[in-house]
């Protein structure tokens, strides 16, 4: 069968970050290429200038911005719908709301060229979620507002995408009641981990005391610093955490806006010297640091799947969880970690729970690793990404 070709729209280079949108792209393409000839167009965030090859992808640096979102993604498409007669391809992918403007070009010069649009978390159902529990402060309610102007592209995007595909069927579900899209259109497409990559290791104690936390017990967290995923609730749990377990380290990887304000808040309250904040690492630095927990906490109030619980499990260590969106989906309650609803008092107690009983750590972890290594994989997600263009195209494989 003769190669397609497939140009992929993300805001961020998917090499210089590592969240959930930049890691699927990179380990789906990068499976592909035997089969399919691809182009990844980016933003030029993170000083990226020049055209890069990686694991064989050409990675396209198209003008945004290194500014604050949305002003990067709101340029970019600019800079994707005028470049619409030089980016050609039998199929074009677009990841969140990173393509509109292509999209609203190829509407407008007519063209029916197939267009997937691959949606991660549901904006409209974030900015739905962004009004449980505490009050706003202004920063927060600008942010939201944002957030329901992008959900609103978002939603016209999925309606005039020639196939839709989401990472769960939360997601799925999500899609079909925000923006009345025909269901038929929708396919679901989990992410998968790097088991060879994210295992258990033991040589974790040099890493430990790398990152400056000795012998102590560690709870990791690792996501973007914003409310979606949050931080703040593992923040009030580690109040309760440490008058049991006074020893308990936090360490805490990725970057993002919350981080000062999370820094001074701890500061305030005499927590400090119970987290550690490393900011972004590398993915090798990354694998080493699942194998220092004793605990994966992952208190995220919105979440499409959750790449980062499927590498956790991989690496054998037992994950608690907020009940929300997918999440049920990517993890075992009891046997592969704990679900509690969210607040911050049912995290810490958990997570205690975990900290107080290795066995239970260890059985959990075995059975996490079994569970992801059974059901999500790159190369199966990879696949199916493939059927899905086909599809779009109207080919049969």
């Amino acid at each position: 069968m003769e190669k397609l070709s497939l140009a992929v729209f993300s805001t961020q280079p998917p090499h210089l970050y590592f969240g959930g949108v930049e890691r699927r792209i990179v380990e789906t393409t990068k499976r592909l290429l035997t089969q399919v000839d691809i182009g990844v167009y980016c933003g030029t965030k993170a000083g990226f200038k020049k055209t890069a090859r990686v694991h064989g992808i050409t990675i396209v640096p198209c003008f945004s911005t290194d500014a604050l979102f949305p002003l990067d993604n709101w340029f970019f498409n600019k800079t994707l719908s005028r470049a619409l007669d030089a980016i050609k391809a039998d199929v074009y992918e677009a990841h969140t709301v990173s393509g509109y403007g292509f999209l609203n070009a190829l509407k407008k010069r007519s063209i029916t060229k197939p267009f997937i649009q691959t949606i991660h978390g549901v904006l409209a159902d974030e900015y739905a979620q962004s009004f449980q529990g505490t009050s706003q402060t202004f920063r927060a309610k600008l942010a939201n507002l944002v957030m329901w102007q992008l959900s609103l592209i978002e939603g016209e995007s999925a309606r005039n995408a020639t196939l839709i595909v989401t990472v769960s069927k939360y997601s799925s579900e999500k899609i079909v009641q925000f923006y009345s899209v025909d269901k038929a259109k929708i396919r679901i497409v989990t992410n998968g981990v790097d088991t060879q990559r994210f295992r258990p290791a033991q040589d974790w104690g040099k890493i430990k005391h790398k990152i400056g936390i000795g012998n102590k017990q560690c709870v990791l967290f690792v996501g973007r610093l914003i409310p979606r995923k949050g931080i703040p609730f593992l923040v009030e749990a580690a109040k309760h955490i440490v008058k049991e377990r006074s020893e308990t380290a936090f360490v805490v990887v990725g970057s993002g806006p919350l981080k000062n304000s999370l820094i001074a808040y701890l500061e305030r309250i005499n927590l400090s010297g119970s987290f550690v904040f490393l900011g972004d690492v590398t993915e090798d630095m990354l694998a080493a640091l699942y194998n220092c927990a004793d605990v994966f906490a992952f208190p995220s109030i919105q979440e499409g799947l959750g790449i980062v619980l499927l590498e956790a499990q991989a690496t054998a260590k037992p994950v608690v969880a907020f009940d929300v969106g997918g999440v049920h989906e990517a993890m075992l309650d009891k046997e592969t970690g704990l679900l509690v609803k969210p607040d911050s008092q049912e995290l810490a107690d958990a997570i205690l729970r975990l900290l107080s009983d290795r066995s239970l750590r260890e059985r959990m972890g075995r059975k996490g690793r079994e569970f992801v290594s059974n059901n999500f994989s790159w190369d199966v997600c990879a696949q199916r990404m493939l059927q899905v263009y086909r599809e779009a195209l109207g080919v049969v494989a």
